[in-house]
């Protein structure tokens, strides 16, 4: 995202979110999805006529469900609408480049069935460096173990364009995109730091190669 770097006081402190559980969006990072609820296409035109930003956050089913739905976790991502396609059938197909994470701060009423929010972006402000990040993992180990994850699973991804990967763009996208639980995506978006989040996926990709079933929280809690 090299042509958009917003300062914080260019961002909205208000915006829409789309609960959607086991989606993980990091800062820098770019989310696929393909929209076709009513609510979700009013959401993408409305974000299409105003600034382009739609959040992602993920249901927490360990908070009671309140008046607009399912409750959800505390920290989600801002992301900006950067590709957007309608197919046939008005599906919308868009990509959700991530900008800064945020502190959920309270609801606002639904907006045309969607849910908006106010989020402080101020914890996370060093999201918004575009500089490369070092992240202080061993990449071999990290690759040995994602063999591993991925062989236990059936996966065969492309090895070449994996190689090719700077470290920190490797863990953003094997954070987003390796099928952990909803937790374990949680623990990796809260992150302190991108050394931290890599340590952490070490961990989960080491634990899953083990054993795919074991549960996340003797990595994450």
């Amino acid at each position: 995202m090299s042509y958009f770097r917003p300062r914080a006081e260019e961002l909205p402190a208000e915006f829409p979110v789309f609960p959607l559980a086991g989606a993980l969006l990091l800062p820098r990072g770019k989310l696929p999805l393909n929209i076709f609820e009513p609510r979700y296409l009013a959401m993408v035109e409305d974000a299409l006529a105003a600034g382009r930003m739609i959040a992602m956050i993920q249901p927490d089913r360990s908070v009671p469900e309140g008046p607009n739905g399912a409750g959800l976790f505390r920290v989600g991502c801002l992301g900006r609408l950067t590709s957007f396609s309608e197919t046939d059938d008005g599906r919308y197909l868009i990509t959700l480049s991530g900008v800064i994470r945020f502190a959920l701060a309270g609801e606002l009423p639904m907006r045309r069935g969607y849910r908006r929010v106010r989020g402080d972006i101020g914890p996370f402000l060093s999201d918004l460096d575009p500089s490369p990040h070092p992240i202080g993992v061993e990449r071999e180990a990290l690759l040995a173990a994602l063999r591993c994850y991925f062989a236990r699973r059936g996966f065969e991804p492309n090895w070449e364009a994996i190689k090719s990967m700077p470290d920190d763009a490797l863990v953003m996208t094997l954070a987003m995109v390796c099928p952990f639980e909803t937790v374990e995506k949680q623990a990796l978006l809260e992150a302190a730091t991108d050394a931290e989040r890599a340590q952490a996926l070490l961990a989960l990709l080491q634990m899953g190669a083990a054993d795919p079933d074991a549960s996340a929280a003797r990595v994450v809690s």
